[in-house]
């Protein structure tokens, strides 16, 4: 079974991605590198140069191709979940693990990012950083609907998100319990 990391922009999919694959001794991929390499360019000039209608098609793409994997854990894009055919997809094999964090945390986590150089593409033509609040109130309920699993990030380092999804997944796999953190 693999792990499917959901959530928004910022959340910690993948710097807890590579935590657990390496605690769990397994393979680690996330789709929006893997885009990356495909085309050769990063995801915001991809964007700026295609549009995002070819971006989600690409995605669906590496998704329906890493959903075939077993024993993997997969950080997904940010907007993965807003194709209901990828999310069945990542369900066939996959626990899905939503990491949450606070509007004002994501801001702080994404100007950060854009210090050191991530550039995120807009979703709508502004500026990212202005766009959160509107983008979580669209897709909350869709993560919600999607995983399997939810976990804070706020107020927890990476390791302690990762401890807690590791607590609870090695718990789902010997007595069938699961839930919310």
């Amino acid at each position: 079974m693999n792990i499917v990391l959901i959530g928004y922009r910022c959340s910690g999919k993948t710097c807890v991605g590579r935590l657990l694959a390496g605690e769990l001794k397994r393979n680690f991929v996330d789709t929006d590198s893997l885009i990356e390499e495909k085309e050769g360019i990063p995801i915001h000039s991809y964007v700026s140069r295609y549009g995002w209608r070819n971006f989600r098609r690409l995605e669906k793409e590496v998704v329906e191709a890493v959903a075939l994997e077993e024993n993997t854990v997969i950080a997904t894009g940010g907007g993965v979940v807003m194709d209901m055919e990828n999310v069945t997809r990542l369900k066939k094999n996959g626990w899905i693990v939503w990491l949450l964090a606070e509007a004002g945390v994501i801001r702080k986590r994404m100007a950060q990012a854009w210090k050191n150089g991530e550039l995120r593409p807009p979703l709508f033509g502004s500026n990212p950083l202005e766009e959160i609040n509107s983008i979580l109130r669209e897709r909350t309920p869709i993560y919600g609907r999607a995983c399997d699993y939810r976990v804070w990030t706020d107020n927890r380092s990476p390791e302690a998100v990762t401890e807690k999804i590791l607590k609870v997944f090695l718990c789902i796999h010997t007595d069938g319990t699961g839930g919310t953190d």
